[in-house]
């Protein structure tokens, strides 16, 4: 049996009390005391995750915004600096390998966050990408001790692919008080006076303890919030003055299962669940994130080819009482006929009825459509709605 990694702070989240499960060859917590408290103190308040287990890569060089344009499904060349950008990882067959963020840290820098479960897989494909771009690339499966995100790097006329992953602690702060707490963390300086003007999927920098401090608005739980980059030495007493900023403003740790719920409610996929190598964008309503009007890229060739007119798409279903669709569950039609699968699913806490996603055909796909979910052998009835399930008012 392979032994599971551990993040910097597995001795905290030891201390904490968490329990522990297995994510992506990760040991996580997946919670501290209470599934529900964890979600809605992110809701109403915030909540302190440590998702560490993701995985970085820095683009750098002269053709490194075209390298990645040719990688990726997005336009990344023309990203504004300061600025971020959701997009997609595909196959030469138009499928989802991965979902990604990528930010753009300078003129001829770029660092591209990936799922941790999916890191083997986006680093050959990066690094299998660089003799295919038609332009020098190189591949460095691992980078030196010390990584500043934010260093020039060495000049190159190509582009430059790092993974960083072992060098970085990532930490998010979720919720309406997440600014406020981040605000007040002591040791972060150089940072205050912009976190009013940040907007969503923009980062900034500061310091922490004298060293360099990425910070993101970005997340995975539909609240406001901020995901912050140091290097392992320092994620330790990062999350301890976190927890300290927030402990008058409701932060409390929490884990991968609060994380799940949350993200369900705001109708983000996860990677092996709404997407994987088998799902075109189109059929996860992504086809937005692809550039198809751009020049070359991987997986470019086969989704202008490929007409799926019948193929089962995403949607939201709801259900009443408080037995709730799994992933894996059948979708029927209104004559019990199985016509889909739920991708992924639960009784939502803030909601307080079931909430699922699943795939099925376009034909029922119109919000509105009675389906149903065999949930155990028990027909629950379920109306397909549009997505998110939950979106913050302010």
């Amino acid at each position: 049996m392979t032994d599971l990694r551990e993040t910097p702070l597995a001795a905290r989240h030891r201390a904490l009390g968490a329990s522990f499960t297995d994510f992506g060859g990760w040991s996580m917590p997946v919670r501290y005391t209470s599934d529900l408290a964890e979600h809605h103190a992110v809701r109403s308040a915030a909540g302190l995750f440590d998702i560490s287990h993701m995985a970085e890569f820095l683009v750098t060089g002269q053709e490194a915004g075209t390298y990645l344009d040719f990688a990726l499904a997005g336009s990344i060349s023309g990203m504004k600096i300061g600025k971020a950008k959701y997009s997609l990882l595909l196959s030469d067959a138009g499928g989802i390998l991965d979902d990604v963020i990528v930010y753009r840290l300078g003129d001829e820098r770029f660092l591209v966050i990936s799922n941790a479960g999916n890191r083997e897989i986006v680093a050959e494909a990066l690094a299998e990408r660089t003799t295919r771009a038609g332009i020098p690339a190189a591949f460095t499966a691992d980078a030196e001790d010390e990584v500043d995100v934010f260093a020039p790097g060495h000049p190159s006329n190509g582009a430059v692919i790092s993974d960083v992953s072992d060098r970085f602690a990532l930490i998010a702060v979720q919720g309406p008080h997440a600014r406020e707490i981040l605000a007040a963390t002591d040791g972060v300086e150089g940072l205050t006076p912009r976190l009013e003007e940040l907007g969503y999927y923009a980062w900034s920098g500061g310091t922490y303890a004298g060293r360099s401090l990425f910070v993101a608005r970005t997340g995975y739980t539909g609240e406001d919030g901020f995901e912050l980059l140091v290097p392992n030495a320092l994620a330790g007493p990062l999350w301890d003055a976190l927890l300290a900023a927030g402990s008058e403003h409701g932060l409390v740790p929490a884990g991968l299962a609060a994380r799940d719920t949350l993200r369900l409610e705001a109708g983000m996929p996860l990677h092996g669940h709404e997407l994987s190598a088998d799902i075109l964008p189109a059929q996860a309503g992504l086809g937005r994130v692809v550039a198809l009007g751009k020049g070359a890229f991987v997986g470019k060739a086969a989704l202008e080819s490929v007409v799926a007119v019948d193929a089962p798409v995403l949607v939201g279903l709801v259900a009443d009482g408080r037995r709730a669709g799994r992933a894996g569950y059948a979708v029927l039609d209104a004559d019990g006929i199985p016509v889909g699968g739920v991708t992924s699913g639960a009784l939502s806490p803030t909601l307080g009825h079931p909430i699922a996603m699943a795939f099925v055909p376009p034909a029922l796909a119109e919000p509105g459509t009675a389906l149903a979910i065999d949930v155990r052998g028990t027909r629950i009835p379920a109306t397909v709605t549009a997505l998110p399930f939950y979106r913050r008012t302010a």
